[in-house]
């Protein structure tokens, strides 16, 4: 166990060597364009920005990057203190890993700056990033009074010049809602994924708004084993009228709903129905007008962008995070903006936007597909100083990007595109035609719909019953006119049992429960696909809980009801709306929190440590005790209840039906060559999760385990050189670490460099398998 810990520090800390190493190339790129005094300094979220930007803005202003949060509550930390007299909260900030470089450089450049606008992102995200360095700034800046707060939700000039005109202060509502929201997350996390480990397994995390995620799809899964179909009968018809034949289906008997329950009953309604004489006993005919969706907002965009082009939410958010920051068309060294600011739940489209769009309508559609009035949508509830996601330009068409992005980035845009063109057009014409047939006490009725005006269709189709429902029906017909009834027959139905949700779907569901916000549904998605609590049927992308999502859902349902719920969620989320309006007090609404949270956290966290599972429904083979699922470092296994007296365990698969299937218990594989240099034993190969290994048979008595060592010692210590394993592979590190810390990743050849004599040689393996070598040494560079 402490060789493991000791590899994954030695992983860590060279991964953390390399980030730094990023983070300080790109401080000393930064360092040298802000050599030198400024009038002014400003300073955005995303590096990705600041070439867009640098269009609009003069020589005077200099763009830094944050490139993201600075800071952030401690990692090893709760870092949120209560005063337990007043009940007010503090909480520590501390830099993120590798940004003290970043912070450094921001505030030499603004010592030297006449005046400073944090324009970080237009949300609550946004808002405390602008705080954190607003915070730091103020300590080196001559004049405090000159830093300034300005938002933009389009990377244009006119919206940038007007922002600067427009400057303010920090919103320190908003930053108290986003506050407010990391303290429920640190304290919901921080103290309730300790208890996940110690009840089922390491490595466990709980959320306040992901466990709510897990929670709706773990209820669907259990409403759907638990449904039981309905049966169900329809009856269709054949008429010949007016030379053609037309389906309709039996909606009356006797002026009543049709409604059969089994193929008997259809039976003996098909029988009768046959004997009658049918006529047309009326039609009916109207105009029906179909208006067009209102334009995107996240999880809208999120769901089309999945159902229509087969994108993940979070491939849609990386992919429109790129179209809100600038891409290079016409002029590769100018990137443009195309669309406003993806993270939105506002409906609200600017006056100018509307102007131009109308006039592109006219000007390429024609005057009919203009409606007389603007259309205007609006969302209960939205943030309103955000607008919908529109393109900034409409004259920049699908046609026109498509000549410049990728294949993907073009798709997104052009749903973006058509999907606010559409918006703000004449809405589509249908003809629609009714005709019910009766014989007897039957009435059977058939329904067509012509599309007379296609409107906003034109340029955005829309999938619907009644885009579907296309039934050409004569035009020379009248009513009382005799029909022929040439065929009838019954079609069984059973009522299905809810669906498991897509990526889509899930947003939909998350939004309609007012559970997450936009910034964050790609978060949730991907945190409980990470966690394994959650993974998708590789044929339908639809979400199905694992066993240990559900273990993990049963156990804070059961213990924590008063926030694992989806009301409370959507109620929470109401709270920190009115905390960033200003409406109510922050602390107020944590303390109101915890009260509950710490007297439900007290009986879970004191109940006993017995370690969760879940029942299989099948016997140990060996002595018949029931088997559990249970998880460990590796993953899941079928583990006898009887342990530690019976130490049964196998792998299993699940049949279609869920079922538990044992794996079949191949023999100990037994080394040949290898014996344990301690007790004299066999080796045995057993399994880890980072694959085989041989060790003693002998465990616990003997913890010796098997280590392939190359034939030449380390260049640097003259010890060992041992093949170690992470989750990124293999490679061989000095069995002196962490006194000496040389590695090499990769195969070796052990055989001396001929150029430089280095003691081995790297071994590169093509696609064709075949082998090239070259020397560790790259001012040598040999190559073979």
């Amino acid at each position: 166990m402490a060789e493991k810990k000791t590899k994954k520090k030695a992983v860590a800390k060279k991964t953390t060597k390399k980030i730094t190493k990023r983070m300080t190339r790109r401080a000393g790129a930064l360092r040298q364009k802000v050599a030198g005094d400024v009038e002014k300094l400003l300073i955005v979220e995303s590096p990705a920005k600041i070439k867009t930007i640098s269009k609009f803005l003069g020589k005077d202003v200099r763009i830094m990057s944050t490139f993201g949060h600075i800071k952030d509550l401690p990692a090893r930390k709760l870092g949120v203190e209560v005063d337990p007299k007043s009940k007010s909260i503090t909480l520590t900030y501390v830099p993120i890993k590798d940004k003290a470089v970043v912070i450094a450089d921001i505030c030499k450049q603004a010592s030297r700056a006449k005046e400073v606008y944090l324009a970080s992102d237009p949300d609550r995200e946004g808002e405390i990033i602008s705080w954190h360095i607003g915070g730091e700034i103020e300590k080196v800046i001559k004049d405090p009074s000159k830093i300034y707060r300005i938002t933009f939700n389009e990377i244009t000039e006119p919206a940038i010049t007007q922002a600067i005109q427009d400057k303010s202060t920090v919103d320190m509502n908003l930053v108290r809602a986003q506050q407010a929201r990391r303290v429920l997350d640190r304290w919901v996390g921080y103290e309730v994924s300790p208890i996940l480990w110690k009840k089922i397994m390491k490595g466990l995390s709980a959320g306040r708004v992901q466990s709510v995620a897990l929670l709706l799809v773990c209820t669907r899964d259990e409403e759907i084993v638990n449904f039981k179909p309905e049966e169900s009968w329809s009856i269709h018809g054949v008429f010949y009228m007016a030379k053609t034949d037309i389906e309709a289906e039996l909606v009356t008997i006797n002026g009543k709903k049709c409604a059969l329950k089994n193929k008997g009953e259809a039976d003996k309604v098909l029988a009768d129905a046959k004997k009658q004489s049918f006529i047309i006993d009326k039609i009916s005919e109207k105009d029906r007008l179909k208006s067009s969706l209102p334009p995107f907002m996240t999880s809208t965009l999120q769901q089309d962008a999945y159902n229509k082009l087969g994108f993940s939410v979070s491939r849609t958010m990386t992919i429109a995070q790129k179209l809100y920051e600038g891409l290079p068309l016409s002029d590769p060294s100018k990137p443009e903006a195309l669309i406003t600011y993806m993270r939105t739940d506002s409906l609200r489209i600017s006056d100018t936007a509307l102007k131009e769009t109308r006039a592109f309508i006219s000007k390429n559609y024609g005057e009919k597909y203009l409606p007389k009035v603007t259309n205007v949508y609006s969302k209960k509830g939205a943030q309103d100083a955000h607008e919908a996601i529109r393109p900034i330009n409409v004259e920049v068409t699908p046609e026109v990007a498509a000549k410049y992005l990728d294949s993907a980035s073009t798709k997104l845009y052009s749903l973006i595109w058509k999907r606010f063109m559409a918006c703000q057009m004449s809405k589509a014409e249908y003809f629609q035609r009714q005709v019910s047939l009766k014989g007897g006490k039957y009435l059977f009725r058939v329904t067509g719909s012509t599309l007379v005006f296609d409107g906003f269709l034109k340029v955005y189709a829309v999938e619907d019953a009644e885009s579907k429902n296309v039934v050409n029906i004569p035009k020379d017909i009248k009513e009382k006119d005799d029909v022929e009834l040439k065929k009838a027959a019954g079609k069984q139905h059973f009522t299905q049992p809810p669906p498991r949700y897509s990526e889509a779907t899930l947003v939909k569901e998350l939004e309609k429960k007012g559970v997450g916000r936009p910034s964050t549904y790609a978060a949730i998605l991907s945190t409980i696909q990470n966690r394994k609590y959650v993974e998708k049927d590789p044929k339908v992308k639809r979400f199905f809980p694992t066993d240990l999502g559900k273990t993990v859902n049963s156990l804070l349902v059961k213990n924590l009801p008063d926030i694992i719920n989806v009301s409370f969620t959507a109620h929470m989320e109401e709270d920190l709306d009115k905390i960033a309006d200003g409406k109510i007090e922050r602390d107020n609404v944590l303390n109101e929190f915890y009260k509950e949270f710490k007297k439900d956290l007290k009986e879970f966290a004191g109940k006993d440590g017995k370690k969760e599972a879940v029942k299989t429904g099948l016997q140990c083979p060996k002595c018949k005790s029931d088997l559990l699922v249970r998880f460990g470092k590796a993953g899941q296994f079928a583990g006898c209840s009887g342990y530690p007296e019976c130490t049964f365990t196998s792998n299993f698969t699940r049949d279609e039906s869920g079922a538990v299937v044992l794996q079949k218990q191949t023999g100990t594989k037994i080394s040949s060559e290898l014996a344990c240099p301690n007790c004299g034993k066999t080796l045995a190969q057993k399994m880890s999760k980072y694959g085989p290994f041989w060790a003693c048979p002998g465990y616990p008595e003997c913890k010796y385990i098997h280590q392939e060592v190359l034939k030449m010692v380390c260049p640097k210590c003259q010890g060992k050189l041992v093949k170690r394993k992470w989750r990124g592979g293999s490679f061989w590190g000095c069995s002196g670490y962490p006194k000496c810390r040389f590695a090499i990743f990769g195969q070796v050849l052990e055989e001396p460099c001929p150029k430089c004599k280095s003691p081995y040689l790297l071994v590169t393996k093509g696609k064709d398998e075949s082998e090239s070598y070259s020397c560790p040494d790259k001012e040598c560079g040999y190559k073979k």
